[in-house]
């Protein structure tokens, strides 16, 4: 069997809840040998964040935690004591990439800053990733997801569409969930890939800047760039479609684009070219923008008595583009998701086996392996510290009653 991309890589991971995890998840899940460090008895805030197994909270059944650490060696560690720093510094004397998520500065107090770092260990990249980055007014403000969200800007524009059509007067949302946080991971996962890319060109490591805030305005850039070059500012009002967007079928929703020439024939077509489609008013593309409320008023008629299903196989048969909206459950039992292996199984100590997300790509050389559970709190103390540091046993017993480990 093939080596898998990052296999030989070692990354240490201080990180918690949800970006920095999930950034050392997409380079464990490629082979990176990813050690997580969490404090000595309470671990990654993630492990107290719903939703848990059996709706029962235990530290070791959150399903983000699950989710946003497999792959991973777990290992406990108070680096903020002297003993614990030192072990820390030794395992980063031969790491490839840190991954950490403290607030700008913090480290370097610590003497754990890049530039202490690089000293030690010219080959190191590290990763910091914070809210607005590690320089500017705002580098020390603190921030939640909610936060970071509505300041990467596209809060403002949510919901648009059937969403601000019913609730035009209601408070712009974020994404559910840690959308915004794991956009930071991946953006962060991406940049540790390429620095351990460009190593090789540069003959060194470097210091990864990233702002979470940043990461996601790069998702509406195109948005962005039209205010500083034409005053426009997008809001919910006005994003939507033309003719179309997210209408409800007999069984959920669909999204229709019909804008363009052909799709708008399409759909006629997939109607059964009802007689008001035949009407001056609704042939001509501008009068029909004109009435789009109108307009889609018809359409959605015709849709409530098909299924999304039925829309979405028709409509693609004659030109017209059209999404169902899956819920969860119809996402992840679809054929297709099936066929291609997205989902896998993964025992657990503590919580069995679960059904787990793989990752969107397939490489033909180079497998991608979900084998290790997340870790257990301290699972690899042993592991790490006594085998790859040559701490004894005895050594061991002390660090934790001192509360090092």
């Amino acid at each position: 069997m093939s080596k898998q991309i990052f296999e030989g890589v070692n990354v240490i991971e201080i990180g918690e809840i949800a970006a920095a995890p999930y950034c050392g998840k997409l380079l464990a899940d490629l082979g990176a040998d990813v050690v997580k460090v969490e404090p000595p008895l309470i671990g990654d805030k993630a492990r107290t964040r719903g939703p848990f197994l059996g709706d029962v909270p235990n530290s070791e059944q959150s399903a983000l935690f699950l989710y946003a650490n497999t792959n991973k060696r777990g290992v406990t560690l108070n680096f903020d004591t002297l003993s614990g720093k030192d072990i820390l510094l030794r395992l980063l004397k031969n790491a490839d990439v840190l991954i950490e998520d403290r607030e700008p500065g913090e480290l370097d107090i610590a003497g754990l800053g890049y530039e202490a770092l690089r000293a030690m260990n010219p080959q190191l990249i590290m990763v910091s990733i914070t809210p607005f980055g590690q320089s500017g007014p705002y580098k020390n403000y603190k921030a939640y997801p909610l936060n970071t969200f509505h300041a990467g800007g596209e809060g403002y524009t949510l919901p648009g569409g059937l969403g601000y059509a019913k609730y035009p007067d209601r408070e712009p949302l974020k994404m559910a969930g840690y959308f915004g946080e794991y956009i930071a991971g991946l953006t962060a996962a991406i940049a540790a890939a390429c620095a351990l890319y460009g190593r090789d060109t540069i003959g060194s490591g470097q210091h990864v800047d990233i702002s979470k805030q940043e990461a996601l305005m790069a998702l509406s850039r195109v948005v962005l760039a039209r205010y500083p070059n034409e005053g426009f500012v997008e809001t919910r009002a006005v994003r939507e479609l033309p003719i179309g967007g997210l209408m409800p079928c007999k069984d959920g929703f669909a999204v229709v684009m019909a804008f363009e020439a052909r799709m708008w024939e399409g759909l006629v077509e997939i109607m059964g070219r009802p007689a008001w489609t035949q009407e001056e008013r609704y042939k001509n593309a501008d009068s029909r923008v004109a009435l789009k409320k109108e307009v889609n008023g018809l359409i959605i008629e015709w849709l409530k008595a098909h299924t999304k299903d039925e829309v979405y196989h028709q409509a693609q048969a004659h030109d017209c583009a059209v999404g169902p909206v899956y819920t969860i459950g119809e996402a992840i039992g679809s054929a297709q998701t099936r066929a291609q292996g997205f989902m896998t199984d993964l025992q657990h100590p503590i919580v069995g086996k679960l059904e787990y997300p793989t990752a969107g790509y397939h490489f033909s050389r180079t497998p991608l392996l979900f084998k290790r559970p997340a870790p257990l709190l301290g699972q690899h103390n042993e592991e790490v510290y006594s085998r790859r540091l040559g701490i004894s046993k005895a050594e061991m017993v002390e660090l934790r009653l001192a509360g090092v480990i």
